[in-house]
């Protein structure tokens, strides 16, 4: 039986180009990039030119791109940098309710130590508006962090807009962009961005490595202490070729490839829409319903059918779908993006599964799981 893949907002394959030039890096260049000999110049050059690649992707400054073990440890380092180096100026926080873990429990944890932070509700379809965001804001407010655009449901924020509200006030602006970096084009300095996180093995890279772009006019400290590497706002020895893989990844995403992937993936959310509906089959899609989405999530509520159930029944079936989030997923545990949208106790919140697709994704593959889908569906309500 073959396998057909639909959790790419969780994680992505590696691109094969991606794994040919990391296992070139790790057997050929495996000299520490802080070193000044031979072996270590040539490391140092590939790290540079990794750098310049992918700050040219968002229109940074190479100076301005901090290599990360991932999209959880930039979130930490914005947030918890940005709150305890600047309290004095002020203790106030604006986030929202829909946001990944890795911003949630930063925030729990600095209030904890007497921050306050305003967690912003979105509408039904998990967007936050930049009304709410103006509305929140007081002159203590130092860090502003509004995801780019939501893993579960594919919602995308206003984030030009709030960053212009922000332009003039001291609030530090981050957004959270691991979702959204490799399908949407993103200009930092044009949106008026002062922090934002990524991860490589969302768009085909390897994982435990991302970035953190620090707008050259802002200053937070070193998150991780230790050594006095990327230029001492992050410690400790670059992966150098989990960066060059990074920087394949983010070449090989590049304009017109993004929007390619966006219009695929439009398509087959509207397959699957259809083909439910020619076979009548009841349910709702949670999330933005339009084309102005993160069009690699669906998130689906189909009334009646457990979803822990239904979730085992593809699997068998060869098909890999998710409840929600990965990093909660796994224990089949309520959405907090859904309750945040719909309620804790809307039936939406326990029985909803989400849908995601990745470049290698053939519209055969699509009307190949939602037959499926409808089989199960009718096997499981009749």
């Amino acid at each position: 039986m073959g396998y057909t893949y639909l959790d790419n907002a969780a994680t992505t394959p590696m691109a094969p180009e991606v794994v040919a030039l990391m296992q070139d890096q790790m057997l050929n260049n495996f000299g520490n990039a802080s070193a000044t000999n031979y072996y270590g110049r040539q490391a140092r050059s590939v790290l540079d030119d990794s750098r310049h690649t992918i700050a040219q992707s968002i229109n940074a400054k190479d100076s301005e791109i901090v290599f990360t073990s991932g999209g959880t440890e930039s979130d930490n380092t914005a947030i918890i940098s940005t709150a305890l180096s600047r309290q004095s100026e002020g203790k106030h926080i604006i986030t929202d309710a829909t946001e990944h873990e890795a911003v949630l429990k930063p925030m729990k944890y600095l209030e904890s130590l007497g921050f306050n932070v305003t967690y912003l509700k979105p509408n039904e379809d998990g967007e936050i508006s930049v009304e709410q965001v103006e509305r929140a804001l007081t002159d203590d407010t130092i860090l502003v962090s509004i995801m780019y655009g939501n893993n579960e449901v594919g919602a995308l924020n206003p984030i030009s807009e709030i960053g212009e509200l922000l332009k003039n006030h001291q609030a530090y602006f981050h957004t959270d962009a691991v979702q959204a970096f490799g399908t949407e084009n993103i200009d930092v300095h044009a949106e008026n961005i002062d922090l934002m996180s990524t991860s490589a093995h969302k768009l085909n890279g390897p994982k435990f490595i991302g970035f953190l772009y620090i707008n050259e006019n802002i200053s937070i400290p070193s998150f991780i202490k230790g050594g006095d590497q990327e230029t001492k706002r992050r410690a400790g020895t670059e992966n150098v070729p989990g960066i060059a893989g990074f920087a394949e990844a983010v070449k090989l995403a590049n304009d017109e490839v993004k929007k390619d992937k966006r219009e695929r993936f439009y398509s087959f959310k509207q397959q699957i829409e259809k083909t439910l509906k020619e076979n009548q089959i009841k349910f709702e899609i949670n999330g933005p319903k339009g084309p102005h989405a993160l069009n690699h999530v669906l998130n689906l509520y189909i009334p009646g059918v457990d979803r822990g159930v239904l979730l085992t029944r593809l699997d068998l079936e060869g098909f890999a779908v998710s409840g929600g989030s990965a990093c909660t997923a796994g224990s089949l545990e309520p959405s907090h993006v859904l309750i945040a949208m719909f309620g804790k106790d809307s039936p939406k919140v326990a029985d909803s599964i989400r849908i995601s697709f990745g470049k290698d994704n053939t519209m055969d593959e699509i009307n190949s799981f939602t037959k499926k889908l409808i089989e199960i569906i009718r096997d499981l309500t009749n």
